[in-house]
């Protein structure tokens, strides 16, 4: 669904939901994840509904992950690391 226009000059190596992902140098953690084809990232507190990039510009809160062990991180505005940890809504039970 989602792909990169340009070629990448830098790759780094990212783990999403445990799995090895390679990742742009400068792209966002949801950018990351959409291309990685992640297209949730959490789920509703109340009603366990799943949520996924709205905004792109951290305004909406719907692209909350756990990033390196700190839940509730905007994928939107964190820049990927080499070696970061990501995890997604994706895979938990209702």
């Amino acid at each position: 669904m989602f792909r990169r226009l340009l070629d990448v000059p830098t790759t780094i190596r990212v783990t999403v939901n445990g799995r090895d992902v390679l990742a742009a140098s400068g792209d966002s953690v949801a950018a990351t994840l959409l291309l990685a084809g992640h297209s949730v990232f959490r789920r509703t507190l109340r009603s366990r509904q799943l949520r996924g990039p709205f905004c792109g510009m951290g305004v909406c809160f719907e692209c909350l992950v756990t990033i390196d062990g700190q839940s509730g991180q905007q994928a939107c505005m964190v820049p990927v690391k080499d070696g970061m940890a990501i995890l997604t809504a994706e895979n938990a039970d209702g």
